[in-house]
């Protein structure tokens, strides 16, 4: 995609603080991190979301996470990291590696709420049915 900014990071067209590479994957500081050390994991080829990702390329870059989460923790000396896969900002899938403190003040990612009577029946019910 020529006028992906991740594809143009990839293609070293556009500058970023690498942490890790290989054949399939490059992972770097996102440029707006919600705390030191956000990476950021991206598949080399372009697919939009994780829904368009081959489950090969997913199972990779699932264990790239895996090593980056703890190479990272380590790294900022944070309690644990946590991972956001949302994909609207940037039509590339990446995966988000956020370094989280206990007690850090940061908010979780969303807020929750309570199912209306009879909803979670009736959402569970449409989820398995499509299972099927």
């Amino acid at each position: 995609m020529e006028n992906c900014i991740f594809c143009k990071i990839i293609k070293g067209e556009i500058p970023c603080h690498k942490v890790y590479e290989d054949e399939n994957c490059l992972a770097f500081l996102d440029i707006n991190p919600v705390s030191s050390g956000h990476t950021l994991l991206i598949p080399k080829k372009h697919h939009k979301m994780l829904v368009d990702t081959p489950d090969e390329l997913l199972a990779v870059l699932m264990i790239k996470v895996k090593k980056l989460m703890r190479i990272i923790k380590t790294a900022v000396n944070c309690d644990y990291v946590v991972l956001s896969v949302i994909g609207i900002d940037v039509p590339h899938f990446h995966i988000h590696l956020i370094p989280r403190f206990y007690n850090d003040g940061l908010a979780n990612f969303w807020s929750t709420k309570k199912y209306d009577e009879g909803e979670a029946e009736k959402v569970t019910e449409k989820i398995k049915e499509i299972l099927l």
